[in-house]
């Protein structure tokens, strides 16, 4: 019996677009969808989420059984999250352990994960809405890496020690990463060695 041939995508999300390919939510014919960056083929379907504020490394595949290997929490996932406000280690130590947020209308404790301060602002490509500047205070950058992905967790999370979250982005999903990519920028994969 012959194997299905399945098609593989890296893809830079830009901020504003949902990750998916139909909206039928009350605003369906204002937002950004998937489909208008690239030609992907039938079935395909995005391994996890970015939210519509979110950019970065966003894989897609049009199989199932990837997908569910990639979201199965053995892999790790990177970000990096400007804060607001110069991040304490005590903050740091916090995240490090794991931090209480809300989901599903539940308290939940996050798993404990891998945390540091950036000390030099990472390179990624400049986004289409500014952030805001230095006159509403300091900044700092934040890598997080997960092994859970529950619905906006680092933001949750950074919220959580007093540090929200004002931009982020997904840099390394496994041993992908995204590397010198731009937002919109697909590569085809022949397979996805995470």
């Amino acid at each position: 019996m012959q194997e299905l041939e399945h098609n593989h995508y890296l893809l830079y999300k830009p901020y504003g677009y949902l990750s998916q390919f139909v909206n039928n939510g009350p605003k369906k014919n204002t937002k950004k969808l998937l489909g208008e960056l690239y030609d992907f083929a039938e079935e395909t379907m995005a391994i996890g989420r970015l939210d519509e504020d979110s950019e970065g490394l966003l894989l897609l595949t049009t199989d199932g059984k990837v997908s569910y290997d990639i979201c199965s929490g053995a892999i790790e996932k990177e970000y990096y999250a400007q804060v607001d406000g110069v991040i304490t280690p005590a903050a740091i130590e916090k995240l490090l352990k794991g931090v209480e947020i809300g989901y599903n209308g539940k308290k939940y404790q996050t798993k404990p994960c891998k945390a540091f301060l950036l000390t030099e602002p990472p390179t990624l490509p400049e986004r289409a809405k500014k952030i805001r500047d230095s006159r509403h205070g300091p900044t700092s950058w934040v890598s997080i890496t997960l092994t859970e992905g529950k619905f906006r967790q680092v933001k949750k999370m950074t919220a959580a020690v007093g540090f929200p979250t004002l931009r982020l982005a997904r840099v390394r999903i496994g041993k992908l990463h995204v590397n010198k990519m731009h937002p919109g920028e697909v590569i085809l994969a022949e397979n996805l060695l995470v």
